[in-house]
């Protein structure tokens, strides 16, 4: 069982949402974050969160057919776990190098400050469960996938001068899977998107022109 937090001060409880990862660093310096590599399955316990504070985590269940469903993406500073669902099976895998902070919920419980933290990014995991919903309910697969790209890129890209790069390397059929389409058809509208010229892609990574993401109705970020 983990130590109970020490008390904060004045100053760090009331820090920005921006600095939760840093102060869970603070409060948990002599506590090693627990690495897993690109490709690798995440363990999920049972009354257990992982704070993701480095990388990309993939959220997915298995389908009886023995084919994966994507649930969606964790970054940093959100929380995974098996607490947080009721999906069966449910599994993560990180889609980058990761780190993560694991967490017993007695002591998140115990702690005002990780129950703020926590919630408020459980919040950003709820907007992003709910746009991938209102994505699914597109009638054209074109306009499934383009806004789920555009999402993604809104929620984990990194500006670059030539756009916005995703910096997750999902595959064909993963996207498939996201918005219940074929991979052959995924492929299809990649190269479609990419002859539009709002799609490009720069060593196998995608890049979303800035433009495309300004007047998209779904942009929540200011890049």
């Amino acid at each position: 069982m983990f130590a109970k937090p020490p008390a904060l001060s004045t100053a760090t409880a009331k820090s920005s949402p921006d600095d939760f990862v840093a102060v869970l660093e603070q409060l948990y310096r002599e506590r090693t974050l627990t690495p897993y590599p690109a490709g690798r399955t995440i363990p999920l316990r049972l009354n257990e969160l992982l704070i993701v504070c480095r990388g990309v985590v993939q959220l997915y269940t298995i389908q009886q057919d023995g084919s994966e469903t994507l649930l969606g993406l964790a970054g940093p500073s959100m929380p995974i776990g098996l607490p947080l669902t009721v999906v069966d099976p449910y599994w993560a895998t990180a889609l980058t190098d990761v780190d993560v902070l694991p967490l017993s919920m007695m002591e998140v419980e115990s702690s005002p400050m990780l129950m703020g933290g926590i919630c408020r990014h459980l919040m950003l995991r709820l907007q992003q469960s709910e746009a991938w919903l209102a994505i699914s309910g597109k009638r054209l697969v074109a306009d499934r996938l383009r806004q789920l790209l555009l999402l993604i890129a809104q929620d984990f890209g990194q500006v670059e001068t030539c756009g916005v790069r995703i910096p997750v390397r999902l595959t064909h059929h993963q996207l498939a899977t996201a918005i219940g389409t074929t991979r052959v058809t995924v492929t299809r509208l990649l190269k479609d998107f990419k002859e539009e010229g709002w799609l490009q892609t720069q060593q196998r990574y995608l890049i979303v022109q800035l433009a495309q993401l300004y007047d998209s109705s779904w942009s929540r970020l200011s890049l």
